[in-house]
């Protein structure tokens, strides 16, 4: 294993040690592990998500005007503890309640419910939205039910929105269930990644061989097949997505082509081009597009596809600002 690493034991705290030297926009609290803005948004719902480290830019990257206010990244591919949540909530509320955005693991369901309940202990109101956009599972060694992957962007996205307009709690969760309950996610991929710790690949593929449906933990998916050109994948992700999908067939579009960390700009275009493709070809029409590692795990070679039936709140939604590290439009 070669990674610009000192101390396993330490990787998360050098990240944010490095994330605060990059960003002033944020504040970085390297001993309780949350990051937050520098200056907060009194007067409106918080938002405050979290997960295990690993999926950079998920989560820290999407904290700033437009989405989160906080995030809680816990050690790699592990859940952050309640306490952490709770200082989250602490260094967030201003009156008007939290929201959680969880995504579909049994360790992160279970911590953001214990927070939930410290925080509700200080009469501070919390909603939660869980993400569980995955298709490839029903379930897994992970979760009970469908893991939550790439919609998870997409619900920080359109729920913070409304929440930075002053809308109550309630209605931003009930955006953030819409979106998430629109969406619909599949991975593909060509190589395992290599968490610091361990230091080696967590399952191990052929040359010719991809993991069909993988977890962005490395998790098993629906098969393990030989791999293909890229328009053939391209018509796998597509129809493995739209199979399961809820929209109607005139809804329009928002589409997440993400990378898991180890896969070149480039390919991710070429790949998104034989979606688009493949789209046109099934009727959907793309109203929006985003193309790049959003939502990673660590180096693995990959993509995932996200597609979400949206309304025109949504669009609109959509396209309000966003200032974050790793997100940012209109600003």
């Amino acid at each position: 294993m070669k990674k610009f690493l000192n101390d396993p034991d330490q990787v998360i705290t050098d990240t944010l040690t490095g994330l605060a030297a990059v960003h002033a926009e944020l504040t970085v609290d390297t001993e309780r592990r949350i990051v937050t803005r520098a200056r907060p948004a009194p007067g409106k719902v918080a938002l405050v998500s979290g997960g295990g480290s690993g999926h950079e830019p998920l989560h820290a990257g999407f904290v700033g005007p437009g989405m989160l206010d906080a995030a809680c990244p816990g050690e790699v591919f592990t859940s952050p503890v309640p306490d952490q949540v709770s200082a989250a909530v602490a260094a967030t509320d201003t009156g008007p309640g939290v929201l959680f955005v969880v995504k579909n693991y049994t360790g992160d369901v279970l911590n953001f419910e214990m927070a939930a309940e410290l925080a509700g202990e200080d009469s501070v109101a919390t909603e939660t939205v869980l993400v569980n956009d995955d298709v490839a599972v029903r379930d897994s060694t992970f979760t009970a039910g469908r893991r939550g992957t790439g919609a998870t962007l997409l619900v920080e996205k359109m729920a913070g929105a409304l929440a930075e307009r002053g809308a109550p709690l309630a209605s931003v969760a009930e955006m953030g269930r819409r979106v998430n309950d629109a969406s619909r996610s599949f991975a593909l991929a060509l190589t395992a990644c290599t968490t610091p710790a361990s230091g080696r690949p967590g399952f191990t593929l052929a040359e010719d061989e991809i993991e069909v449906g993988v977890g962005i933990h490395g998790e098993p998916g629906r098969s393990r097949e030989r791999m293909r050109p890229s328009r053939d994948l391209a018509a796998v992700l597509v129809e493995s997505v739209l199979d399961d999908m809820p929209r109607a067939a005139d809804s329009p579009a928002i589409v997440l082509l993400n990378g898991m960390g180890g896969t070149p700009l480039h390919e991710l275009y070429l790949l998104y081009g034989d979606v688009a493709a493949e789209l046109r070809r099934r009727g959907v029409s793309v109203a929006r597009t985003l193309v790049g590692n959003y939502v990673t795990s660590l180096d693995m070679a990959g993509a995932s596809l996200t597609v979400c039936g949206a309304d025109e709140e949504m669009l609109e939604l959509w396209d309000a600002p966003v200032a974050t590290p790793h997100l940012r439009w209109k600003v």
